[in-house]
């Protein structure tokens, strides 16, 4: 089951062959910079929605040694 309110996705970072550097009106770095700001307010809305830790993929994950497996 898609869960209905997924974390968001932050955008993909520039590579550094991304900017032609010809001081384009509208470059790739203002286009980031706007997604990041952007990224960043969807995450700080969803982790208020979910105010608990969210665990990502990959993330060490504490085992009580004790409890059984």
């Amino acid at each position: 089951m898609d869960d209905p309110d997924p974390r968001p996705i932050p955008p993909e970072k520039l590579l550094p062959g991304d900017c032609c550097d010809s001081g384009c009106a509208r470059c790739v770095r203002d286009v980031y910079v706007d997604q990041r700001q952007a990224y960043k307010k969807a995450l700080a809305a969803w982790q208020r929605r979910h105010p608990e830790p969210a665990v990502e993929p990959g993330d060490a994950v504490a085992v009580d040694p004790q409890s059984p497996a």
